[in-house]
């Protein structure tokens, strides 16, 4: 009975191992080549950097944005709602060049708009080059190039990455708005001339400009926005996140008696071409454009993923001028909001929804306006940086007999005439520390520190960071004085930008279309973190100098 079992057991036991065999056994046909013969990437990449854009614009007038614009890039998209700008100064070209480099200004070498160079002996413009020549019109606001940015962006490891077929070009309003994303290797790079009202580039590009740009100059659209003025979008009364209209610490165009709506701009045409800049019309020309860029360019229609880095000026010089809280503010982001839908649908009809990726992000914030600020009885004032310059030097004559031993006051930073102090064999220790006793007890000053010898400075590690991060040993300057809390080099109107703090800082940082799933994290990102993000979804490098994270809520899907 016992053999009978055991056989019975041998033979079920061989029946289902030679079933399980039958069943594992692979289907080779089926599976032949289960690998992705390419790399998935987008058709195109669209860069949109805000400038002076606040990161609660998102929110601040979103009740009044439309479903296309702004609230779809919210509800579609996938948000960082915590992106910090890293460094200090906070300001116009350190922004695009860090958004797009992944770095720092003591990395990538744009340490401000401008800056005093130790090394050159004279004050440097970031995208100054003198061996070129303008090319769209005989001005010399064309003699511009990368060469002072010391790293590589996006754009450029797109390019390296297939073999210089993808397609890179930068439009803005600003030199250094289109000059700086495009990066060293771009196929173009356009900006705007406020003197003739022409779009034009450099030599460093090219030697003639694109039959589609000459043909968009000969309009001269200025002249037709001109003919509109510049008149609230919908009834004035119903601008309820903003001030009263008339407001003494808002600018004045040329000609006006008060800075209130309607903004008469009739009398430009023809001239003063510069003048629409300041107006919602100059985002208008700057999307017209980047539409015909990718018309023409075929931008993204090749079969290679291409870039676009488009800028928004209009947003800083309104800004500027009015502030954050005016009527005007917010009649740029209404109309901008407009705009920004329109340029979403044309992306939608050429390149189709989901094959192209989209991101918009800002340069730096923007401080209230001290006259607004002391009106609801909040902290904030004006310091000169001329006033500090003539004090140290008068100091320092008088201490150490040195006469015009301070170069310059910029960017925060004080700068010393080092052979001069070297001919008067004086110590230089002595003479910082004078300076930073002086500074510390300015009116608008908390606080001033040695660059040389930062790591012992007493001051929060996240401000001795920031200040380390804008700090570039051969451009940089001697001493860094810290404004209080919106406290910054200005006059009796507008205001300005350039602190740690977050009003200047906070940033907004949106993804949508290709492999973006909505979302939102609030967990703490930087600016630089952009371009390793871009990196790691297009899988190329990141750039030489990046030293930021892929936001990883994205990526990891």
């Amino acid at each position: 009975m016992r053999l009978k079992t055991l056989f019975a057991t041998l033979l079920i036991l061989s029946f289902v191992q030679l079933h399980a065999q039958k069943i594992v056994k692979p289907n080779t046909t089926a599976i032949a080549n289960p690998y992705p013969k390419t790399i998935a990437r987008p058709k195109l990449v669209v860069g949109l950097v805000i400038d002076q854009m606040r990161w609660d614009y998102l929110y601040r007038y979103y009740d009044r944005y439309s479903k296309g614009g702004f609230k779809r890039l919210i509800n579609d998209g996938f948000s960082a709602e915590n992106t910090f700008i890293p460094y200090t100064p906070t300001y116009t070209a350190c922004g695009h060049a860090s958004i797009y480099t992944g770095s720092v200004p003591s990395i990538n070498g744009i340490i401000g708009n401008n800056w005093y160079d130790p090394e050159l002996g004279r004050d440097v413009y970031c995208t100054e080059d003198k061996g070129v020549k303008t090319v769209g019109n005989a001005g010399r606001a064309g003699e511009m190039s990368p060469q002072n940015m010391l790293v590589t962006t996006i754009g450029d490891e797109l390019r390296l990455a297939t073999n210089f077929k993808s397609k890179v070009i930068g439009i803005s309003q600003k030199d250094r708005g289109s000059i700086l994303p495009a990066g060293h290797s771009a196929n173009a790079a356009y900006w705007y001339d406020g003197g003739t009202g022409d779009w034009i580039t450099s030599t460093y590009y090219m030697e003639t400009l694109p039959r589609w740009v000459s043909d968009y100059n000969k309009k001269k659209v200025a002249n037709d926005f001109y003919a509109k003025d510049w008149n609230t979008l919908y009834p004035i009364e119903t601008y309820t996140q903003s001030t009263a209209d008339n407001k003494p610490y808002e600018g004045k165009f040329k000609g006006e008696e008060t800075p209130t709506f309607p903004h008469k701009l009739d009398s430009f045409i023809g001239k003063n071409y510069g003048m629409v800049t300041s107006t919602p019309y100059g985002n208008t020309m700057t999307f017209d454009l980047s539409k015909l860029a990718i018309q023409n360019e075929k931008l993204g229609q090749t079969g290679n993923t291409d870039f676009l880095a488009v800028s928004c000026s209009s947003t800083d010089y309104v800004g500027h001028q009015f502030g954050p809280n005016s009527i005007e503010a917010e009649d740029t982001y209404l109309r901008l909001d407009k705009d920004l839908e329109d340029f979403f649908n044309y992306l939608d009809k050429t390149l189709g929804k989901g094959n192209y990726l989209f991101f918009l992000s800002a340069d730096h914030a923007v401080a209230h306006v001290p006259g607004f600020m002391a009106e609801n009885k909040l902290p904030s004032g004006t310091i000169s940086n001329s006033t500090l310059r003539k004090g140290l030097d008068t100091l320092m004559n008088k201490k150490f007999n040195l006469s015009k031993s301070v170069l310059t006051v910029m960017n925060n930073q004080v700068y010393f005439d080092h052979s001069v102090i070297d001919n008067q064999k004086v110590d230089f220790k002595e003479i910082k520390q004078t300076a930073i006793d002086y500074l510390r007890k300015q009116n608008g000053i908390s606080d001033a520190v040695d660059l040389r010898i930062l790591n012992t400075a007493t001051i929060p590690e996240e401000i001795r960071n920031r200040i380390t991060n804008g700090y570039n040993a051969r451009r940089s300057g001697d001493i860094y004085f810290i404004s209080k809390s919106n406290w910054f080099d200005g006059g009796a109107t507008g205001t300005t930008h350039g602190a740690w703090y977050p009003y200047d800082s906070h940033i907004p940082l949106v993804f949508m279309g290709w492999n973006v799933k909505p979302g939102k994290t609030n967990k703490t990102y930087y600016m630089s973190d952009i371009a390793p993000t871009l990196a790691a979804m297009l899988h190329i490098q990141m750039p030489s100098g990046s030293i930021g994270n892929p936001i990883t809520e994205i990526t990891n899907r």
